[in-house]
């Protein structure tokens, strides 16, 4: 067998062969992966080899039976999920990381990336100056660093350090039900419980209602119960484009609401935040500079590979006492202080004490990859398209006598469904015609629950989803429906 030097030199020609392969996939003339079970999973399933067959027989099987048989989520026609497929400079962007700077540390260029990226992006989507960002592997990480540094400022206004002592107390975060899960799992990890959520009432679009609130806070503050046991106003979450529908909540109102009553605000803009490039929904926004944390994923609208989520804080310092791991005897002193000659006598931006990795890919190079070959204005045109493909996907379904538009969109999502006056429920009939389109795998929408009611769920995020893959959806909804309807006839 070569050895791994003799491998890397010729490493460009495995590169040629699987590129051929990847581009052959994303024509997306193959045919679904389960459709070919047997083939790939007989070719797969073997036990543990004694010794290995080499790079190049790796190489044609991952071209022969791994990539055919990969994840629709790429495929334009998917809309189901918020995260989507790569665009073509981000995965040559992370490739490039992977092998000439696998860690983000030292005084690299990948690592001046980091930061500047993330200068870039909080520029772009108009956070204010002072706003510090942080790299992890998505919305859940982004989602528990942000409410980490809102935990520790919190309770150092106490007088106490939670993440040294604990949390002492118990903690409210205010959130709606629309707010993502993840939330509540950072409570949880974050040693405050997932009962810390506090669910707060919603409008007739899902938005939170900012007087329900201003009451919640205000009955919190008389409530003897929690005032004899010391309860700790953590923080209110506001959402910049919920997962579900795209809601945007009042964040200006929920913005006066938390300096009035001194609460930490946090905005999850995972999904949601570049939608502030769009001057038709530009005005949702105001209020985000009121903001004392928020996350976005890249990973998104963006177009990154799935594992690079951001957020961003007024003061990063609150990451480095909310989670640094302290000196450690393998890494203290293995550096300079100053006079650096080398790339390896500093680490850099201490990253690794800001959050809960301490390994971690070098994504700025990614994000920076990104937004260097379209511009902000690239960025731009990608929003509107996508927020647009929204809009017209409603007017078909308004203009369409057996469909009903079950929430209007804001951003890039539209939740509309199939109307039959025979069909005795509704939400199955929508559930079957949903699954119809799945398994067609032209159209590939998600399903939401809104208000009790099933609806098809478009979400156009796919850099490479046009406004063909928009009308199809309507037009394949209706000929499914319609299918239905005349099978049950």
């Amino acid at each position: 067998m070569k050895s791994e030097r003799a491998e890397c030199g010729f490493l460009s020609q495995r590169l040629h062969e699987l590129g051929n392969s990847l581009d052959e996939y994303l024509r997306f003339e193959h045919p679904d992966a389960m459709s070919r079970y047997a083939e790939w999973h007989g070719a797969l399933a073997r036990s543990l080899p004694e010794e290995g067959v080499g790079i190049e027989q790796v190489v044609a099987e991952l071209g022969q039976h791994i990539i055919p048989n990969g994840s629709q989520i790429p495929n334009p026609g998917c809309t189901a999920f918020i995260t989507t497929g790569a665009t073509s400079v981000g995965v040559l962007a992370s490739l490039a990381g992977s092998v000439a700077a696998p860690q983000r540390l030292g005084l690299t260029a990948f690592n001046y990336l980091e930061e500047l990226s993330l200068e870039w992006m909080a520029e772009m989507f108009e956070l204010r100056p002072e706003m510090k960002g942080l790299y992890s592997s998505g919305g859940s990480v982004a989602n528990l660093v942000a409410l980490g540094a809102a935990r520790q400022w919190a309770f150092e206004r106490l007088g106490i350090d939670p993440s040294r002592d604990g949390v002492q107390r118990p903690c409210r975060i205010y959130a709606t039900a629309a707010s993502h899960h993840t939330v509540h799992r950072s409570a949880a990890v974050l040693g405050m419980g997932r009962n810390a959520i506090i669910t707060i009432a919603v409008d007739e679009q899902g938005r939170m209602c900012a007087d329900a609130l201003r009451q919640q806070l205000q009955a919190d503050l008389q409530d003897e119960q929690l005032t004899d046991r010391g309860c700790v106003p953590v923080a209110i979450v506001g959402n910049a484009g919920t997962t579900n529908a795209g809601v945007i909540d009042p964040l200006h109102d929920i913005g006066v609401l938390a300096r009035e009553f001194d609460i930490w605000f946090h905005v999850d803009g995972a999904y949601g935040l570049p939608g502030i490039l769009d001057p038709q929904v530009r005005p949702l926004y105001k209020g985000l500079s009121m903001a004392d944390s928020v996350i976005v994923d890249p990973h998104k609208w963006l177009g990154a590979p799935v594992g690079i989520g951001a957020t961003y804080v007024r003061d990063r310092s609150l990451l480095y006492r909310a989670f640094t791991q302290e000196e450690s005897d393998y890494l203290e002193g293995s550096v300079r202080d100053d006079n650096f000659q080398h790339s390896m006598d500093g680490l850099g931006i201490p990253y690794y004490d800001f959050g809960v990795e301490l390994s971690a890919p070098s994504r700025g190079a990614v994000v920076w990859a990104l937004i260097r070959e379209i511009g902000k204005e690239g960025m731009r045109e990608r929003v509107c398209r996508h927020n647009a493909m929204a809009r017209r996907v409603a007017e078909l379904a308004h203009a369409h006598p057996n469909l009903e538009v079950v929430q209007e969109p804001t951003l890039s999502i539209c939740c509309f469904r199939y109307l039959d006056n025979d069909a005795g429920e509704l939400n199955t009939l929508n559930r079957e015609i949903h699954r119809q389109l799945v398994h067609q795998g032209r159209s590939i929408p998600s399903t939401a629950m809104i208000n009790g009611v099933l609806a098809i769920r478009p979400c156009f995020v796919g850099a490479r989803t046009t406004w063909e893959h928009a009308e199809q959806v309507v037009e394949e909804v209706i000929a499914a429906g319609d299918a239905l309807r005349n099978v049950r006839a």
